[in-house]
């Protein structure tokens, strides 16, 4: 029977599987979409059954789109969004939404923390500074704010964790994502026991700490009935959305940077040594034995999806008859638009900013409005936007000696040829791209490989990554868009005391 290797990619706003040849060609794919409650300002949490609901559905229907039997999977690798807290008890069971990345209700919690262990003393041993949209507030929040669902918690586990505990039943803490924690040492991989106490977390609610590529069960009875698998495949621990992203782009040597473009923005540095800065983030990769320096901000592809919700009723309704997609439509209409919309700039911050602000008081701007400017000024005003904030987190990158030549973009924004070249106009830097859209799931599907022996390296399946095209800057837009990158950085410093509650 012909090995498929199935990579599950749980996102902020769908999930996402696919089914791999061990050549790295997509047999099937799949994507079922799930809510994000915001209850209260600041806040943004999900439903960890929803994602598994999804997982069952998606799986399903790439299988049978695929004409692909249960029993050709040789082995499933699972990605996620970052910085989840699912609190589990003992029988499993999900005890309430997890708050996610882009919730910030913990910042008072936060500033205690830091005053109490000590900044220095937190970054220094984790590498990042803690800041709210990290999982280690959220257990102390649940602490303080819902002792009923505290006292029952088991384990607390990532997004990708907690559908391989779905899968296979057994709880586990991969290495990429355990920086959400700050509790972890970044040097050596392991838990800190001190810090735990310090900061008043149970050591008990971490999983042991496991490679991404290791094997940690196989799927269940329970759980083949509902995802439409059979018993007995091997599941491995899997690990961050933008990590897979880049592994799939083919990201795996000192330098190679991914440029994210899923609902979050941003970028991935591959480091072969621990270098740590305040501005950005930091974590382990998928790969043994490196890093990743990343730029994470809030505003990215969930932009452009909030501007087709809100702004793209006409372009829907004439979709079928023009046999375009809104986004398309909006694609188009931002085409006729001139580099830097004429004086219309956009800041990003749609919840708050991460790196490089720091800021979960940022606010989404735009600035530049008048009589002249059209539906497609302020789509490519924010296309424009999301690419100032690459730049920015590139730049701190450059400063803190890690500079990047060339950037490999993945995600549902690497589609538009548009936006990506706008992305390497304003950035000056040559963008490649990959298979966009599959590039986290196959990033996942790499570690099953990796895992299972199907791949005796992780250069094996890199070395099959084709690039689908390539961008190179318009240098006479670059210039243009450096006069306006100086207006967007301006904007933000003039109007941050003004975005305070």
């Amino acid at each position: 029977m012909k090995p498929y290797l199935l990579g599950i990619d749980i996102g902020t706003s769908a999930c996402k599987a696919a089914v791999f040849s061990a050549w790295g060609h997509v047999a099937a794919s799949a994507c079922e979409e799930y809510p994000v409650y915001y209850p209260r300002p600041g806040w943004a949490e999900q439903n960890p059954d929803a994602w598994w609901d999804a997982v069952c559905q998606v799986v399903q229907r790439a299988l049978h789109t695929g004409n692909i039997a249960p029993g050709q999977i040789a082995a499933i690798g699972v990605d996620g969004q970052s910085w989840s807290a699912v609190a589990i008890d003992k029988h499993g069971e999900v005890l309430t939404n997890t708050p996610i990345w882009m919730d910030t209700r913990t910042r008072t919690i936060c500033d205690r923390l830091n005053s109490q262990a000590g900044e220095d003393r937190i970054f220094n041993l984790c590498g990042n500074t803690l800041q709210p949209s990290y999982t280690t507030a959220k257990i102390l929040w649940y602490k303080e704010e819902l002792p009923q669902v505290y006292r029952h918690i088991y384990k607390i586990l990532q997004s990708n964790s907690f559908i391989a505990y779905r899968l296979c039943g057994v709880v586990s803490q991969d290495i990429c994502q355990a920086y959400g924690l700050h509790c972890f040492d970044m040097r050596r991989g392991t838990w800190n026991e001190e810090m735990c106490q310090a900061l008043g977390i149970p050591s008990g609610f971490l999983p042991d700490i496991v490679p991404c590529h290791q094997v940690i069960g196989t799927v269940t009875e329970e759980a083949a009935k509902k995802a439409g698998l059979i018993a007995g495949i091997p599941v491995v621990a899997g690990g961050l959305d933008a990590a897979c992203g880049a592994l799939g782009a083919g990201v795996i040597h000192a330098g190679e940077t991914q440029e994210q473009g899923g609902q979050a923005g941003g970028m991935s540095i591959c480091m072969d040594q621990y270098q740590a800065d305040p501005r950005l983030i930091l974590s382990f990769h998928v790969v043994p034995g490196k890093w990743l320096l990343q730029g994470g901000t809030t505003g990215g592809g969930g932009v452009m999806r909030w501007l087709e919700r809100e702004f793209g009723a006409y372009e829907r309704l004439v979709a079928p008859e023009k046999n375009k997609s809104s986004l398309q439509q909006f694609n188009d209409l931002a085409s006729q638009v001139p580099p830097g919309s004429d004086g219309l700039i956009f800041l990003p911050y749609m919840a708050g900013e991460r790196s490089p602000v720091w800021n979960t008081d940022a606010k989404g701007v735009f600035y530049g409005l008048d009589f002249k400017k059209t539906k497609g000024h302020m789509i490519r005003a924010a296309m424009e936007g999301v690419g100032y904030s690459l730049k920015h987190n590139l730049d701190v990158a450059e400063s803190a000696g890690a500079p990047v030549k060339e950037l490999l973009a993945v995600g549902g924004s690497a589609n538009s040829i548009l936006w990506t070249q706008i992305k390497s106009d304003i950035t000056g830097l040559p963008v490649s791209v990959p298979f966009s859209d599959t590039a986290t799931t196959l990033g996942a599907a790499i570690l099953a490989g990796v895992g299972v022996g199907i791949y005796d390296s992780f250069e094996t399946p890199v070395s099959h990554i084709k690039i689908t095209r390539n961008h190179n800057p318009n240098m006479e837009n670059h210039e243009k868009y450096e006069s306006f990158f100086e207006t967007y950085l301006a904007l933000y410093e003039n109007l941050k005391t003004l975005m305070k509650k």
